[in-house]
């Protein structure tokens, strides 16, 4: 299992029975940690004497209870006291047991993780063997690279899926979010996503997941994908604690394939869960809310996580990110959303009502943005898509005034046009999970039109 980092020590005869966990897990240039008991234990924490002076927010402790050694993180610290939230629900914690301190939590992620199933503290839950360490050993709570070093985002690429690929193409080292309210379809589009070539590895953060879906996902979304991914799951009967970590060790993993010059593919679902996760520790930590029921460090940490994804220095590789947002009751402008829109690199909206009329992915053109799409688009390309989209937004905003027969044939020619090739368009970007990717999704798309188009001549030479 990775074990968070050990700093210091200064012994008493009361942690000698945790000695050989703070030798195992020292560096060489450290001999010893420092130590403290439990004082007292609520729902969501417990609090520890004589570690104030010690720890810091975010580093991890060690307590040892009659069921063994088990992990906290420090989420408050006072003159006195130090509160600590438990890694795993329902740990036993008994007042004056042993605490000690054991500093950042760090994993050391290795090719041979690829094909691998993982929980958010770095151990096997796939009935496979142990994980192999790699030679570097990374804290998941970091920083993002230094602006002025990153590479620029200058490189399209396909995901196969057409309503993307026409309307919000995507770039390597882009970050985009997937808004949607609960069942539209969030989690089957980032399953036809998480097929595209385009990069060397791919990792997945499942947080707060129906624990029924996680083999559907491995299995059955990616599938012979899954020898170049790496799954991080924390499913939603597990602490707090995990579901925030869970996102964290994921982007630390993606982290290390983009410094080795690899693409990377990074997918969360949801970051709302992880917004969750972190207002439960907040909250029990003594935090209070400030928007809607959301403690403020849930908006230090959210920019936190997804600046890290990104391109990397020169030389290195790139991180898209691809993360799903779950919004309250379809509220878009709930306080999660809107600060995770403001920002991504840009933002598909997934419609009830499409989703309603059949039409899956339901991706609605007119709301769905990349911020990198001209990056992507050719000077023909993002002229078509500006004509579909006036197109599209007439004939949705005449379909009252067309259902009571108020329009009558020949009185505006974009509005026949668009009658003539809206419903096409519609019926060449529905795309399931099972059907192939698109190859060229501007050359299916001129198909369909072309082909409606012929149709629509030989039914009139026919009439004539």
């Amino acid at each position: 299992m990775a074990q968070p980092e050990n700093e210091a020590f200064v012994f008493s005869p009361k942690l000698s029975q945790l000695s050989a966990l703070a030798t195992r897990y020292a560096k060489p240039e450290h001999s010893v940690t420092h130590g403290g008991h439990v004082r007292t234990i609520a729902a969501g924490h417990y609090t520890v004497t004589g570690l104030s002076r010690h720890v810091r927010l975010g580093e991890f402790v060690a307590h040892r209870s009659a069921t063994g050694v088990h992990l906290g993180e420090v989420v408050r610290v006072e003159p006195d006291i130090a509160y600590i939230c438990p890694i795993e629900p329902g740990e036993p914690i008994g007042i004056h047991d042993v605490v000690i301190r054991k500093g950042a939590f760090r994993i050391a992620p290795d090719d041979s993780w690829c094909g691998r199933t993982i929980n958010a503290l770095g151990d096997p839950i796939d009935n496979g063997p142990g994980m192999t360490p790699g030679h570097e050993r990374r804290p998941i709570s970091t920083t993002a690279p230094p602006s002025m070093t990153r590479r620029r985002v200058d490189q399209g690429f396909r995901t196969g899926v057409r309503a993307v690929d026409i309307f919000s193409p995507l770039c390597l080292g882009q970050r985009l979010g997937i808004f949607a309210g609960s069942g539209v379809g969030k989690s089957t589009l980032l399953s036809m996503l998480a097929r595209a070539d385009a990069f060397d590895k791919v990792v997945i953060a499942l947080v707060g997941e129906r624990g029924r879906e996680v083999r559907e996902f491995i299995e059955d979304t990616l599938g012979d994908n899954m020898a170049k991914s790496i799954a991080v799951v924390a499913t939603s009967d597990e602490s707090p604690m995990l579901r925030k970590m869970a996102p964290l060790t994921a982007m630390t993993i993606a982290e290390h394939f983009r410094d080795k010059g690899e693409n990377v593919l990074f997918i969360a679902d949801s970051i709302t869960r992880f917004a969750h996760a972190i207002r439960e520790v907040a909250t029990a930590a003594g935090e209070p809310p400030i928007a809607r029921g959301y403690p403020a460090s849930v908006f230090t940490e959210l920019p936190r996580l997804l600046e890290r994804a990104g391109p990397g220095a020169e030389g290195a590789g790139t991180i898209t990110a691809i993360i799903s947002i779950l919004v309250d009751g379809d509220n878009h402008n709930d306080p999660i959303a809107d600060s995770v829109r403001g920002i991504l690199d840009g933002h598909i909206v997934l419609d009830r009502s499409l989703a309603d009329e059949g039409r899956y992915p339901p991706i609605n053109p007119l709301t769905s943005i990349s911020r990198l799409a001209r990056k992507a688009w050719t000077g023909e390309q993002e002229k078509l898509v500006s004509r579909l989209k006036a197109l599209i937004h007439r004939f949705e905003e005449t379909r009252d005034l067309r259902l009571i027969g108020g329009y009558r044939n020949g009185s505006d020619p974009d509005l026949d046009m668009a009658i003539k090739q809206v419903p096409v368009i519609y019926e060449i970007l529905k795309q399931s999970p099972g059907d192939k990717a698109s190859n060229d999704a501007y050359a299916d798309l001129a198909g369909a039109l072309k082909a409606a188009a012929s149709g629509a001549q030989g039914g009139a030479r026919q009439r004539g």
